[in-house]
């Protein structure tokens, strides 16, 4: 592996950490403005990056597709689930599926932001800026059409069980083997096309919103 690779390795790898802490702020700090406080007592209403670190989410999986995937540039990752006790939230249903929401919406409003300081390279004539941007915009998009998938650990499995109502005893039971079943989904191609396509086209739409030449 040579310097470049290792050092844009690096960057890639640091980029996913720092967007799936506001990921994970997101969620811990909508429980709090719905009534929960079970994650802020916890220290999970946090931009520290150390509080949301999951070891095979935020570490080994990532890393693995970052330097050892043969499918490259494709990267995903989750971080420690933010606990939430439905019974404190104010409306419940409404709430929980908010609270679930609020990481993937948070993806998206970096995204934005991202793309517009690729904008700020692109006026500053920066291309290594625009580059590194515009890269991390598509990086957090992907974060987000990733967790909408309704697998646990993933956000769309719970937006489902709010959704039908699956009591939480049930979903916990499922989730156990959740891990299992989202890697043997990664492997299949539609899958990551799926994504792939929801992203890139979020992605253009955003950069032409902000004036970015692209697409």
């Amino acid at each position: 592996m040579d310097a470049k690779t290792l050092i844009d390795g690096v960057i890639l790898y640091l980029g996913l950490v720092v967007l799936l802490t506001f990921h994970e702020f997101g969620h811990a700090w909508m429980a709090s403005k719905c009534g929960d406080d079970t994650a802020r007592l916890q220290g999970r209403v946090s931009l520290n990056p150390l509080v949301h670190i999951d070891l095979i989410g935020t570490v080994i999986l990532p890393l693995i597709m970052i330097f050892f995937s043969p499918v490259g540039r494709f990267l995903v990752g989750w971080a420690k689930p933010v606990p939430v006790n439905p019974y404190n939230l104010r409306h419940k249903t409404r709430d929980d599926i908010l609270v679930t929401l609020a990481g993937p919406g948070m993806n998206v409003v970096l995204a934005i932001l991202l793309m517009i300081l690729a904008r700020v390279g692109v006026l500053a004539n920066s291309p290594a800026a625009v580059g590194l941007f515009a890269d991390l915009a598509r990086l957090s998009l992907v974060l987000c059409f990733f967790n909408l998938l309704p697998i646990p650990p993933l956000d769309g499995s719970q937006v489902v069980r709010a959704l039908f109502n699956i009591s939480y005893e049930t979903y916990h039971r499922v989730a156990q083997f959740g891990i299992f079943a989202l890697i043997i989904v990664l492997q299949i191609p539609f899958v990551t096309r799926l994504i792939g396509s929801a992203t890139d086209l979020t992605w253009v739409v955003i950069g032409r919103l902000v004036g970015l030449p692209i697409g």
